[in-house]
């Protein structure tokens, strides 16, 4: 087995007793871009791509994480009196030591504002399923289901596969939305569970990918090239990144790569800002400020170069 697959490879976390645990960062209902029908989508947390677009930073880490709405906070400075390890001062404004923070969550029981929340709780399989289960009614008139999305889920490959069993057990459809980082082996087990990828293509030249995502991406080609083969249902899904990857040379190389593989169906997802305001919450950087979203025109520009090869493409997905 090769580094890279090494690197994706990961194992589920145990409760005592033996339970499997996952690491949940939402879970989202009556969701209509996820799949077909009315979906409830289920995001788990870690993520071995840091794409620099990312919209949903708190899936990027495998823990749980501190997020901070300044605008709620009322300075009380309870979160500062509860925190053991000295890691929030209040002066002018709250001050966090992240060197400090063990992620305890005292300071999030102790803010009567809910200015400081957790993202992320474990989860057993039988309380996910529980949760999903109260939306069967829509799943059942609409043709949807299930969606497992991340961060990358298959960061917690045996969690997902537990939660897909159980799914299937009970008649519920299942997608997973993945970027293709994980395990062949993986993967190619699970796929017999899934009723439909939705599998994200990024780049396609290997330095560039790794310099936007941090990770080269021919572990990403073979295992989408594997699932062809194996004729599982895929829709490919293109985020589309000005100045990174909407030039022509890799819409191009898009298609001659996906052409040969009989994959047909494309979902155009246009760049946008909505979770900027992420980073400052989680007191990171973001590095995608001064980019503009596509207009609708490019998006459709796109979206026409890649029919024209005979590719059926939505755009929004």
């Amino acid at each position: 087995m090769g580094s890279l697959e090494q690197t994706a490879h990961s194992h589920p976390s145990l409760r005592p007793g033996g339970t499997v645990t996952g690491l949940v960062f939402n879970i989202m209902r009556f969701s209509l871009h996820d799949g077909p029908g009315i979906r409830t989508t289920v995001f788990l947390k870690g993520c071995p791509l840091h794409c620099w677009w990312c919209h949903n930073p708190e899936s990027q880490l495998p823990e749980t994480e501190l997020i901070y709405f300044e605008g709620r906070c009322i300075r009380c400075g309870n979160c500062v009196r509860a925190c053991p390890n000295g890691a929030l001062r209040l002066h002018q404004r709250l001050i966090h030591d992240s060197d400090l923070c063990q992620r305890c969550g005292a300071c999030v029981n102790a803010c009567p504002a809910a200015a400081r929340q957790l993202a992320g709780r474990w989860m057993t399989v039988s309380e996910v399923v529980a949760e999903v289960l109260k939306d069967q009614i829509f799943f059942d008139e609409s043709g949807g289901g299930i969606t497992v999305s991340g961060g990358e889920p298959l960061m917690q490959a045996g969690f997902v596969e537990a939660l897909l069993d159980a799914c299937r057990a009970r008649g519920i459809r299942a997608v997973l939305d993945t970027c293709g980082f994980a395990n062949s082996k993986v993967i190619h087990r699970i796929s017999a569970k899934v009723d439909l990828f939705l599998y994200d293509l990024k780049l396609m030249d290997c330095e560039r990918h790794r310099d936007f995502t941090g990770v080269r991406n021919d572990l990403i080609l073979r295992n989408l090239k594997m699932l062809a083969e194996r004729k599982s249902a895929v829709v490919v899904r293109i985020p589309i990144i000005p100045g990174v990857n909407d030039d022509s040379d890799n819409i191009e190389a898009f298609s001659e790569f996906l052409s040969p593989l009989g994959l047909r169906e494309i979902d155009l997802l246009p760049f946008h800002r909505i979770g900027s305001d992420k980073y400052r919450r989680l007191h990171l950087s973001y590095g995608m400020g001064g980019v503009d979203p596509p207009t609708a025109e490019q998006m459709e520009s796109i979206a026409l170069r890649l029919r024209r090869d005979g590719f059926s493409v939505r755009i929004g997905g």
